[in-house]
């Protein structure tokens, strides 16, 4: 009876008293289907002084063998046996993150899912069209715009098409919804039109005031059969050839991503917009101005005719004073 109450003892003291660590805080993982043994085993690889037998008969006395969940953990100095039991039966893991901007290109997003930590690339190498097709899009969906600007956590080891199946997911909640609420009478047909201009407005746009007053201006122009004219477009379709300035040669690049030489939308987005342009685009700025015009400061001049617009451009970019 005494040799008992000691065991005990003995085991309640290893269960409470603080782990040696290798380094603090001690970033680890477990795989999935691992039981509290192997768990225990693969922690103690990773730098933790941590006994797969006792953790195993901590975790089966407890009742929580079977509630361990796999994933990444993080603990620190002075974690014993049992916090670390508590923490993995919770499911407490250590969270990476990747933020995607607003605008940016899908071409960026995946670059930064490349370069991201803890992540298993298992997109690499894929085409675009087999990325669509892994994360479940319809065939021959072309990838720009599909994927929401935001930040998303995952687990260490989490895959690469998980997050961009998440992003892809969260742009379709995005745009379904700002879609049943638009206004009324506008000149889209479809919400993937919305998203197009949505990506448009969203290069557009200096100064977030100034969001939905652009919008206004787009819509007005495709009402009235007029080119958008919008520069980002053209960059677009320049891709790498772009230089850092738009000249004369280039307005006139025969691309159907040149809305300087193509009436209406660019037939795929050109970014990746946030909710704030999807609105602006479904909700836009009653206005009749038909041309707009950076400052300089990100703000940017609106005109109603073209006389008043060549008189900002000769202001704001000419640099002419009247």
């Amino acid at each position: 009876m005494t040799a008992g109450l000691l065991a005990f003892a003995l085991f309640a003291y290893w269960a409470l008293a603080p782990m040696r660590l290798s380094a603090t805080p001690l970033d680890f993982s477990v795989k999935p289907g691992s039981t509290a043994r192997a768990a225990a085993a693969q922690i103690r690889t990773q730098g933790a002084d941590l006994s797969p037998r006792l953790f195993y008969w901590l975790a089966r006395l407890s009742g929580q063998g079977t509630q361990l969940k796999a994933g990444s953990y993080e603990i620190e100095q002075g974690t014993s046996p049992w916090q670390l039991l508590q923490k993995m039966a919770r499911g407490d893991q250590s969270l990476l993150a990747v933020t995607v901007p607003e605008g940016w290109t899908f071409a960026q997003f995946l670059q930064a899912l490349n370069m991201a930590p803890g992540l298993d690339h298992d997109a690499a190498g894929m085409s675009d069209a087999q990325i669509m097709q892994r994360i479940g899009a319809p065939p021959n969906m072309p990838p720009e715009g599909w994927f929401f600007p935001d930040t998303y956590l995952y687990a260490r080891n989490s895959l690469e098409l998980t997050v961009l199946k998440r992003a892809y997911h969260a742009m379709q909640r995005q745009l379904t919804s700002a879609w049943d609420a638009r206004e009324p009478g506008l000149p889209l047909q479809t919400p993937y039109q919305a998203l197009i201009l949505a990506s448009v407005v969203e290069k557009e746009t200096g100064s977030p005031s100034d969001r939905s007053k652009i919008a206004g201006v787009f819509i007005n122009r495709l009402r009235n059969g007029m080119p958008l004219q919008s520069d980002p477009t053209v960059i677009y379709a320049l891709g790498t050839r772009y230089t850092g300035a738009l000249t004369r040669k280039n307005l006139q690049t025969d691309s159907p991503f040149n809305t300087y030489v193509h009436a209406g939308l660019p037939p795929t987005p050109i970014a990746l917009p946030g909710d704030a342009a999807l609105q602006a685009v479904l909700h836009p700025a009653a206005t009749r101005a038909l041309y707009f015009v950076a400052r300089g400061d990100g703000s940017s001049a609106f005109s109603d005719t073209l006389a008043e617009h060549n008189a900002a451009v000769d202001r704001y970019i000419l640099k002419r004073t009247p």
